[in-house]
């Protein structure tokens, strides 16, 4: 009966990973938002729009503040380039360099390239059920299949009504925290719930985090090709 059970919890969770990835993510997407970042003695935001197809392919333009309008941001595949426009130079950053902070974020760039589906990286199990705010949540726990990852385990929150995460715990392979993610005002977007607010807290740094809000969101557009070159970095 315990291995029967454990087995019913194991594909239970595969299918409710499934149902998260069917509302996280898309062929493509396009999106506005601002990141408000938290320091010691104040904080700033930075707005920018991104272009996204799958996993493998992004291009993000800051828009304000005035420091960092025209500051680009390109993804192929494993590769990720940034563009400085006071420098008019464009630089690749690969290896540890991923591991560093965002404009002084809470997210590294390695954070904003992954983009898989968790199902395609992780295995699942069913450990709980817990309530955050008046929102019902399954509580699963994720190990990494892959080697390739960031975090090798998760603990995440799943709202049991519309399948989103409202909160993630992201581990290292010791079983650090590194990472908490808190998600907020939920809504329908063509067919899918998606959160439009994130905070992320880095817990191997000072300050109260950071707020990524979404203003606009739109999923399956016509994304042209050129905007995914490095040519279009200095356009």
């Amino acid at each position: 009966m315990f291995f029967f059970s454990a087995e019913l919890s194991a594909q239970n969770a595969s299918e409710i990973l499934l149902k998260v990835d069917r509302n996280l993510s898309s062929d493509n997407r396009v999106f506005e938002s601002s990141m408000t970042i938290s320091g010691k003695r104040n904080s700033r935001t930075i707005s920018s729009k991104t272009y996204a197809v799958g996993n493998n392919k992004s291009f993000t333009e800051y828009l304000s503040p005035a420091s960092e309008k025209g500051t680009k941001m390109l993804k192929l595949e494993k590769q990720l380039w940034l563009y400085s426009p006071g420098s008019d130079r464009t630089i690749q950053l690969s290896g540890h360099m991923l591991r560093q902070s965002v404009m002084g974020s809470d997210l590294s760039y390695e954070d904003m390239m992954d983009d898989r589906k968790l199902s395609e990286i992780y295995d699942a199990q069913v450990v709980g059920e817990e309530m955050i705010g008046d929102r019902k949540t399954i509580l699963l726990e994720l190990t990494a299949r892959l080697a390739d990852v960031a975090y090798h385990s998760q603990r995440i929150w799943v709202d049991a009504e519309r399948f989103v995460p409202l909160k993630q715990e992201l581990f290292a392979k010791g079983g650090k925290l590194l990472k908490r993610i808190e998600m907020a005002d939920v809504v329908k977007v063509q067919n899918r719930w998606f959160p439009l607010t994130m905070t992320y807290k880095d817990m191997l740094k000072q300050g109260d985090g950071t707020v990524f809000k979404l203003s606009n969101i739109e999923f399956d557009q016509a994304i042209p090709e050129y905007i995914f070159t490095k040519a279009a970095l200095k356009k």
